[in-house]
């Protein structure tokens, strides 16, 4: 066997132990879809239907109104592309199933390098959200400010009372008029949604149990904050970071993130690094959420024929101040 050439002049001999491994790395993904201004084409709904699982196109089928089955489906799409595309899993090998909770999760076996990848969905308004994250613990929450649909601000408040603690309830009251009050009221609602859904629990959980202190005040659309602090029974979590920003000027979204169960430094490193970067969202549109897709069914007309007989939305009041 051939001797190994020397280094080069002004080189150093790199000894096994200084070797650097090239390991393949995911950042962390934020993408929106806007569900609610989507009018699917017959042709686009059929295609969208046969690029799901048979069981999640009744589950979406089952739905009383176009912008909810626009909503669901937009979800399931944007979990299969983020799969296909991330981790690089056939479109049309992949297996997702709901926990107990009826959280989605991937039953494929993830690569080794992502052993801690996990995703997030929500919908709500005119907006789909996803976050993924290949090492901390993420759950994401989208929410839209809308006038209740059969009381008045105050009366709704009311009701909801029981929701928030007595801070949070004060800076809600000291936010501007009603319609300023709704809006932080549904900013804290995405914080505390966000949190509850990483962590997997239902709704159980009490709310008042976690207590935060946002800032800034005022949110602005496009730019991402980390800077909002969750307190849990009264013990500031220093585990837990929460991004926030606003799709357009009434679709507030949360992300949380937190570590997970593992004591691994390299891990724990690679959640320091993470932390530093604040992941900006991408608005995707139909063609963005196909481009990888592979259909894994025949074409169904019935599915057309149901989703084009259902009405878009409920009808309620104005949701806009005037």
């Amino acid at each position: 066997m051939a001797a190994p050439l020397p280094p080069a002049p002004g080189e150093r001999e790199m000894r096994p132990s200084q070797a650097v491994w090239l390991i393949p790395t995911m950042e962390s993904v934020r993408w929106a879809f806007g569900s609610g201004a989507w009018q699917p084409s017959r042709p686009e709904w059929l295609q969208a239907a046969r690029c799901v699982q048979a069981e999640e196109k009744e589950r979406i089928s089952g739905f009383m109104f176009a912008n909810d089955a626009k909503a669901a489906m937009g979800g399931r799409l944007l979990i299969r592309k983020l799969i296909a595309e991330k981790l690089k899993i056939p479109w049309d090998e992949i297996q997702l199933q709901r926990t107990e909770k009826g959280k989605p999760f991937l039953v494929n076996s993830t690569p080794n390098v992502f052993p801690n990848f996990n995703f997030n969905i929500s919908h709500h308004g005119d907006y789909t959200v996803l976050a993924a994250e290949p090492v901390l613990q993420v759950g994401i929450d989208v929410m839209k400010t809308d006038l209740p649909g059969s009381s008045s601000i105050p009366e709704f408040f009311r009701i909801m009372n029981r929701q928030f603690t007595d801070h949070e309830w004060n800076m809600i009251k000291m936010a501007g008029d009603e319609w300023d009050q709704l809006n932080m009221f549904y900013r804290y609602w995405a914080l505390k949604e966000s949190f509850i859904k990483a962590i997997g629990v239902g709704v159980t959980f009490n709310l008042q149990r976690i207590e935060y202190h946002v800032s800034p005040l005022q949110l602005r659309e496009g730019q991402v904050f980390r800077e909002t602090r969750m307190f849990l029974d009264e013990e500031e979590e220093d585990a837990w970071s929460f991004e926030e920003t606003m799709l357009d000027g009434r679709h507030h979204v949360a992300v949380a993130l937190g570590k997970q169960d593992t004591d691994s430094k390299d891990t724990l490193q690679v959640q320091v690094n993470a932390r530093e970067k604040l992941p900006q969202f991408t608005i995707l549109n139909f063609q963005d959420l196909m481009f990888s897709a592979v259909p894994m069914a025949p074409e169904d007309p019935n599915a057309w024929e149901n989703f084009h007989a259902k009405q878009e939305k409920p009808i309620r009041q104005s949701n806009a101040p005037t």
